[in-house]
């Protein structure tokens, strides 16, 4: 199971952590924010 993410870095991101809970996390936010970035 996926616990946490850092990226450094990366395309948009300059650095960022994330942390995930037990059952269903879920990406939200506007058009362009790069949502689609983290999961690819």
């Amino acid at each position: 199971m996926l616990l946490n993410l850092s990226i450094l870095n990366f395309i948009i991101f300059e650095k960022i952590f994330l942390d995930f809970t037990d059952g269903f996390n879920v990406f939200t936010g506007e058009t362009g924010a790069g949502k689609s970035m983290i999961i690819d």
